[in-house]
């Protein structure tokens, strides 16, 4: 894939987590135009109230906005420049989901709150977010299929199709990330199954592939369980949650089925393939050994192998780094199984004082001048026109990764006009292409998980055989009533 601009500056990764892939083909949706958002749908018949004074919102976002306080503001006044309503974007600096849900038991007022999936079940649950079914209905950009596809709503439907939120963006996935030059260097296949991946893993461990002369690299680093999706693919087993017709539950990775894959990083972590901090590492620490030559396979967002890519060009344009999805172990049918992210969500809460009015502002954030806003960010800020009339991002822009809230937006006829980072189709592709579904949380699985991960890493790690470590597993789970 040619890269169609100049590396980002190193500074994006702090603020890139949250990235996924890109929407399709062609410019903007036709109902809404750059100078407002508030032409078309519900929005167009806001309340008498509302009308008789400045149009005003308060948004509680963990994403959405500048990526410096500065900027911040003036991604406000753009929102205002190109919508005509005054905005107030509160954007917490961290415990983003704890400052949520506190704010919205409080009782606090917002009129658009940003959310992911579990927090969006809770507060569908807790009664706390307006239904939306007939606000979406009723618009002609939500309710365009070429906006948001008919497919992915089904990802937030409730009882009898019941929609309280709209998307945010279309999401991407994990998978594991390889060093394709590594793999070119060393003359290796990619691989397919368990054995594959061992031998790969296995090369980059022994035979220098960084050619510095040490035994000093990893074949495969992970931050903890995150994300081992892709090997536990071999198995056809899932992270989380299962519930079967009958509503009984399970977890796939507590079962008999796990147990080979557990067997297999047990081997992978007594020879010293494994990073032996795998279980404690967090991602910025994984992401640094990729990037610093230290390991030759890492498990993470479809997103980072452009940014990673990225990164890498950005500090030597001559590098021969060069990051590459993979889509997983093969299980014995043939089959991957891959995860798809969570959907992140905007919601209207039912004490919301403007809803037609965060309505109107859904509206623009999934046409083109919203989707170039949530993507390059604020014109003259991070990004300008050229002479010829296209565009092209500024050093500030660069730094700031287009990614102002929605990276990859959910309208298929946009196109990023800057162009995507190198690798990122590619990886994006064998996402939706490989049975990548999001994973099921319950308002259990955080004391589940607790469970999960202490028997999994004893497994991995070979203090406990891998069978008698799942039978321990499966039996705490049940003792604890968070398995059926």
């Amino acid at each position: 894939m040619k890269i169609r601009q100049k590396g980002m500056m190193t500074l994006l990764l702090a603020g890139a987590m949250a990235l996924s892939g890109c929407g399709g083909t062609g410019g903007g949706n036709g109902d809404t135009a750059t100078g407002g958002a508030g032409n078309t749908g519900p929005a167009a018949n806001a309340g008498k109230a509302e009308a008789a004074e400045p149009k005003t919102l308060r948004i509680l976002s963990g994403v959405a906005g500048g990526k410096t306080p500065e900027e911040h503001v003036l991604f406000e006044q753009e929102v205002e420049r190109l919508t005509g309503i005054q905005v107030k974007i509160e954007k917490p600096a961290a415990d983003y989901s704890k400052k949520l849900m506190a704010a919205l038991a409080g009782g606090e007022k917002y009129d658009l709150v940003y959310m992911g999936k579990t927090e969006m079940d809770q507060l569908v649950e807790q009664g706390v977010l307006m239904e939306l079914s007939d606000k979406i209905a009723g618009s002609s950009v939500l309710s365009d299929p070429a906006v948001i596809e008919p497919e992915e709503w089904m990802q937030i439907e409730y009882d009898g199709g019941k929609r309280y939120a709209v998307f945010n963006k279309k999401e991407g996935g994990t998978l594991p990330i390889v060093r394709q030059d590594w793999m070119e260097k060393l003359k290796l296949a990619e691989p397919a199954t368990l054995d594959d991946y061992y031998a790969v893993l296995k090369a980059f461990k022994e035979q220098d592939p960084d050619g510095n002369g040490q035994a000093d690299t990893y074949g495969l680093s992970t931050a903890g369980l995150y994300d081992i999706q892709g090997f536990m693919s071999a198995a056809g087993v899932k992270y989380k949650y299962v519930i079967d017709d009958q509503g009984k539950r399970s977890i796939p990775y507590a079962t008999e089925a796990a147990v080979p894959v557990y067997e297999w990083f047990a081997k992978l972590y007594q020879e010293g393939i494994l990073d032996p901090n795998f279980a404690t590492n967090d991602t910025a620490k994984m992401r640094e050994l990729f990037l610093t030559d230290r390991v030759g396979v890492v498990t993470y967002w479809d997103a980072w192998v452009g940014l990673f890519n990225n990164t890498r060009l950005t500090e030597d344009p001559n590098t021969k780094f060069l990051a590459k999805g993979m889509k997983g172990a093969q299980a014995p049918d043939g089959s991957y199984m891959l995860r798809r992210g969570d959907p992140s969500v905007w919601g209207i809460p039912v004490n919301a004082e403007h809803p037609e009015t965060a309505i109107e502002f859904l509206e623009f954030w999934h046409s083109e001048p919203g989707n170039l806003l949530s993507t390059l960010g604020i014109e003259g800020e991070d990004w300008k026109k050229t002479a010829s009339g296209g565009y092209e991002l500024t050093e500030t822009g660069k730094e700031h990764g287009m990614d102002h809230g929605a990276p990859f937006p959910s309208n298929t006829r946009f196109t990023n006009p800057v162009g995507t980072l190198p690798g990122v189709e590619e990886a994006r592709e064998l996402i939706f292409a490989n049975n990548s579904t999001i994973e099921l949380s319950t308002a259990d699985w955080p004391n589940a998980e607790k469970i999960v991960q202490n028997y999994a890493f004893k497994a991995m790690m070979g203090e406990l055989p891998a069978a008698e470590a799942v039978e321990k597993m499966n039996g705490e789970l049940k003792a604890a009533g968070l398995v059926d």
